[in-house]
């Protein structure tokens, strides 16, 4: 019985590493940068919604808020779809080339959305 306690507990644990790693904000760059380019896909859902955008040096993904920072940032299903132009202002990895970047607010048609404006610099 012991055995396969430890066994669930570590698997547990192993499970949750990778949304434990994700969170926060210290693998990322302090200074802000912008990246622009065309929404290939949107996907609004748990753990965190996000982007895949065609830009001039590649694909990027882009995460955004939490699910409910995002509904509260007024992104949600339909307000912007394969094809849009999207401007992202946001925080790209300290470490490594992965194109990836958290995004503060974006912006697409014309409409910004703001997920964390306690991060917004002006």
């Amino acid at each position: 019985m012991r055995i396969q306690s430890l066994a669930v507990t570590g698997w547990l644990l192993a499970a949750s590493l990778p949304a434990f790693a994700h969170h926060g904000w210290s693998w990322a760059e302090s200074d802000q940068s912008e990246v622009s380019g065309t929404i290939r896909e949107i996907y609004i859902g748990p753990p965190h919604p996000r982007l895949q955008i065609d830009t001039a040096d590649g694909p990027w993904t882009v995460e955004l808020g939490n699910p409910n920072q995002t509904q509260r940032a007024g992104f949600v299903e339909g307000v912007a779809k394969a094809g849009d132009t999207v401007t992202v202002l946001g925080n790209k990895p300290a470490e490594g080339n992965e194109k990836r970047i958290k995004a503060v607010k974006i912006t697409v048609s014309d409409k910004e959305y703001v997920f964390y404006p306690e991060r917004l610099k002006q």
